[in-house]
């Protein structure tokens, strides 16, 4: 009986809870430091998404170990809504990858609600505009020619970037230097700085840089052009079987109250369809490629398994 008293009492706790909420601040944990893609779309949809609300959305970079550090800390979260992710493909990566390395995962992709797809573009291949490399062809050819010397900058080992490139060197039969960063934004300053010669990244980290004249973009990952970068060939036109998207998500603790999670689809599905986020995105050129839960949890387990292929093709990468 007192069992039974206890389940009911507790089971209205969480109802008023869920009727609640959002009673206080909210926190959108992004794994990696600013100027990357997560950063970029999750500081401007944080800033819509507290209108509807009616409560902050406070961003916090949590860096480290490419995004696994700040994904494992949401997973590990209370699950009451007041903890969220705004997570990349990468996610995807991690439980996989560390199981090739015989290591325990940070966290299960099981650990995580799915909120919404917000943007999903394929990733870009680029080089300093002032380099010796003008098409993909004299990059592979280079390569060839100096096996494991050309160097390339990523987000952090095994993440979106570095499995991004891995995948692209695969198909090409050559071996690079990896440089890993703690994030896509540092990666993107270390290749401005010619401390490595290439680096993938998500066009949104890059098109500036690329229509200013400062890097040259070589190859797309994607089925299609970019509408934003037309001229540039994908990987596939070119000969190379190499196929990745950098999307970006939102997600929540996985045993976060059904209420809370509808609230926060409701937030996000406002945020990311009204003018002023498609604004923000307009002004660094990324297009919405936005998906409700039902949708996204279908989306991330097609893409998951794609990655679990391509990674198991890869196997251990040993780091330099």
């Amino acid at each position: 009986m007192r069992i039974m008293l206890f389940v009911a009492l507790a089971a209205l706790c969480t109802a008023g809870a869920a009727q609640d909420y959002p009673s206080k601040p909210i926190t959108m944990v992004v794994p990696f430091p600013p100027g990357g893609v997560a950063d970029i779309v999750g500081r401007p949809l944080a800033a819509v998404m507290q209108k509807s609300l009616k409560q902050p959305v406070v961003v916090i970079n949590r860096t480290g170990a490419g995004g696994a550090v700040g994904m494992a800390a949401v997973a590990k979260s209370a699950p009451d809504g007041y903890t969220i992710l705004m997570g990349l493909s990468s996610i995807s990566i991690f439980p996989v990858s560390d199981r090739i390395n015989g290591k325990e995962p940070p966290y299960e992709m099981r650990d995580f609600a799915p909120i919404a797809l917000v943007t999903a573009d394929p990733t870009v291949l680029v080089v300093r505009a002032d380099g010796p490399y003008k098409t993909l062809k004299d990059f592979v050819a280079a390569a060839k020619a100096r096996p494991g010397k050309i160097n390339y900058s990523s987000s952090g080992v095994y993440g979106t970037l570095h499995v991004a490139m891995e995948i692209f060197a695969n198909a090409a039969g050559i071996q690079l230097f990896h440089v890993p960063y703690q994030g896509g934004g540092p990666a993107v300053t270390a290749l401005l700085a010619g401390q490595v010669e290439a680096s993938a990244q998500g066009p949104a980290a890059v098109i500036g840089q690329v229509k200013a004249g400062k890097m040259r973009a070589l190859a797309s990952w994607g089925t299609e052009r970019l509408k934003l970068l037309p001229d540039i060939p994908t990987f596939k036109e070119q000969g190379y079987d190499a196929e990745f998207y950098i999307w970006s998500g939102v997600f929540a603790p996985a045993a976060t109250p059904a209420p809370v999670l509808t609230r926060l689809r409701e937030a996000v599905r406002e945020a990311a369809n009204g003018e002023e986020f498609r604004g923000a995105m307009d002004k660094v050129q990324t297009p919405l490629a936005y998906l409700d839960a039902p949708e996204f949890a279908k989306y991330w387990e097609r893409d998951a398994a794609r990655l679990k292929l391509a990674l198991e093709k890869i196997g251990k990468v040993e780091e330099k």
